[in-house]
């Protein structure tokens, strides 16, 4: 399995159901990432995975029930949904991926070639970074020495979900991709490291916050976060509250009041943009929440400022 999951991985159509949708994402010398989104009628096609010479490839799972099998490797793997993977081949071979779940096929594949990893890590001028790269070679990041496959983080869907949404192209996208596929190896191998993994364990409530912290302004719940996550939205509450003494509702409604009352004292802004700048869409729920918190109207606030 570790031979024939190899090198980087351009998409390319199997023969069975309608053609899927890949997606590229973001396309360079050294770096390729695909994103895999097909329609639930298509859930049953087959993708078969090319493979470059000398490469890595990082794959993350976003379906269920994703399964995998090299074309010269006897044994076909299967994935939950919100696993990854992270392997190496020197040699080109084929692989293909399918899913005989009800959710459409998912995934994100991020294709590395070898000199730029060796040129990231520089194994030359240090012994930790000679390691490292030694490791990633003979796949002793790969899913194979644990009884399962690694589990995304929180922070790796929220990298995965900046990837997928950031707009810009030219040289911006290019540092902002590379700066992330930096964050997501670092990820990986504090994952690996078992003291690592337990401090990373005791910060989930820390970036469930963080997550918070930059989309308050939009209608998130418990249970998108949970989705996002891959954790049970009872749990994002239980370990939420625990952390930080109040509720993930609450949290996102303080935040939406303090930046309505820093606002509302530019009187350039008028205030139903306000209301939807803090993440509501109808202007008397926003007055009816200000109130509530403030005792005052945000009009009579303005008028008296």
């Amino acid at each position: 399995m570790k031979r024939a999951l190899s090198g980087t991985m351009a998409v390319k159509e199997c023969c069975m159901g309608n053609q899927p949708k890949n997606e590229i994402v973001f396309s360079s010398e050294n770096i390729e990432i695909v994103v895999q989104n097909a329609p639930n009628a298509e859930r049953f096609s087959k993708t078969d995975l090319l493979e470059r010479t000398s490469g890595f490839n990082l794959l993350f799972l976003l379906s269920p029930d994703i399964h995998l099998k090299a074309h010269n490797c006897a044994e076909a793997f299967l994935f939950n949904k919100n696993q990854y993977i992270l392997y190496y081949s020197p040699q080109k071979s084929k692989a293909e991926i399918w899913t005989d779940s009800d959710e459409q096929l998912k995934y994100l594949h991020i294709q590395l070639q070898y000199q730029y990893i060796s040129n990231l890590i520089n194994p030359k001028s240090n012994r930790e970074g000679e390691e490292i790269l030694k490791n990633m070679i003979h796949n002793h990041f790969i899913f194979l020495q644990e009884t399962t496959p690694p589990t995304m983080t929180v922070e790796m869907h929220i990298i995965v979900k900046e990837i997928l949404s950031y707009s810009k192209k030219g040289v911006m996208q290019k540092l902002f991709i590379e700066a992330k596929i930096i964050k997501l190896l670092i990820l990986i191998f504090e994952q690996f490291n078992e003291e690592n993994r337990m401090e990373a364990t005791s910060k989930t409530p820390e970036m469930i916050k963080r997550f918070i912290d930059e989309n308050y302004h939009r209608n998130i719940k418990a249970e998108e976060i949970g989705k996002l996550i891959g954790i049970n939205q009872n749990l994002i509450r239980k370990e939420f509250k625990a952390e930080y003494h109040t509720t993930i509702a609450h949290y996102i409604s303080e935040l939406r009041m303090l930046k309505a009352r820093k606002l509302i004292t530019d009187k350039d802004i008028m205030i139903k943009e306000i209301a939807i700048e803090c993440g509501y869409e109808y202007l008397q729920n926003f007055t009816r929440a200000f109130k509530k918190k403030f005792g005052i109207s945000p009009e009579h606030l303005r008028n008296n400022k």
